[in-house]
């Protein structure tokens, strides 16, 4: 069994009980409000034009200066782009979320996980999330820059990156052998529509395109992407709330901060299994890690359930 958060399932069947609040994902509880979606989104398939208008739309929002093609999310990206080459040695920068290990594992690649920058040169194929899940760490784009020239090939994972722009290496794709990925629910709250972004060399996402099929998101992604990529000022004003969230929660988390983002927040609890089972009575549902006995991390409440998160956070202490 994959280990990951959004398993609200096994809370319930662990604990029991109604009224959860899943913070065990970095997805933003605050959704982007969803437009209207015309009745052919739902009846048809999406047409070349269509993906063309949520590709330009991606371009822009993310300053893409190479080939971008949506996705059901980055999670597919992260599974198909180990198949696009013959398997060699894959290094992993770690700890991070362990689907590019499984995916890379899943398509031949020798997987080494990795503690530092440094330790990723000379691999065939190299991975960096950037800012880091559930870390938080984060690197500059000449500091990845300098990766890519060590490496045969790098995938930025930027899926926590909406509300820092400037560690983004968007700008920099075009060249052959560097991957960037985006994903879009996690930042715009809306994980269910399944929609993400590879962006990279033109020959190479070309390739990726065929492997993904005619019709890699439906027409609602397509709809909904267009406009929320191209609004600003929504951008804007969920980047600051975010932020001033994640202090919040600080303020209230018994524990010390260790990492994390606005997205996510990661605590040393000492006892991280403990910890869980002190919220999920509260029906407050957390992540830990199989490879950390101490860190648990927690995403940002929803306005309407800060009042029980606080209650179970001290009760938790």
């Amino acid at each position: 069994m994959r280990d990951h958060g959004g398993n609200l399932d096994a809370a319930i069947a662990a604990f029991g009980g109604t009224g959860w609040i899943d913070l065990s994902t970095g997805i933003n509880r605050v959704a982007y409000p969803l437009p209207p979606v015309p009745l052919r989104a739902w009846t048809d398939l999406p047409t070349r034009t269509d993906l063309a208008q949520l590709t330009d739309a991606a371009r822009r929002a993310y300053g893409a200066s190479g080939a971008v093609v949506p996705l059901a999310g980055a999670q597919q990206a992260i599974q198909l782009i180990p198949r696009l080459s013959r398997p060699g040695k894959a290094r992993v920068l770690s700890p991070t979320y362990n689907e590019h290990a499984t995916a890379l594992t899943a398509a031949g690649w020798q997987v080494t996980p990795v503690d530092s920058l440094d330790a990723l040169s000379g691999a065939d194929l190299a991975v960096v999330v950037n800012p880091n899940n559930p870390t938080g760490q984060r690197f500059s784009p000449a500091a990845l820059l300098a990766v890519r020239a060590r490496v045969g090939g790098l995938i930025v994972d930027e899926s926590f990156a909406d509300p820092t722009p400037e560690l983004s290496l968007a700008s920099h794709t075009g060249p052959a052998g560097l991957w960037v990925l985006r994903s879009f629910g996690k930042f715009y709250g809306l994980a269910g529509l399944r929609l993400g972004f590879a962006l990279g060399a033109e020959a190479e996402v070309a390739t990726l395109a065929d492997l993904a099929g005619p019709w890699p998101v439906c027409g609602a992604a397509v709809t909904v992407g267009c406009v929320a990529l191209a609004d600003r000022a929504w951008q804007a004003a969920t980047t600051a709330r975010l932020a001033e969230d994640a202090l919040r929660l600080d303020g209230l988390a018994p524990w010390p901060l260790v990492g994390g983002s606005t997205l996510f927040r990661l605590y040393d609890t000492r006892d991280a299994g403990a910890a869980q089972i002190a919220l999920a009575r509260h029906r407050v549902w957390s992540r830990i890690f199989p490879w950390s006995q101490r860190w648990i991390r927690l995403g940002l409440p929803a306005p309407q359930d800060w009042a029980q998160v606080a209650q179970a956070l001290k009760a938790a202490a």
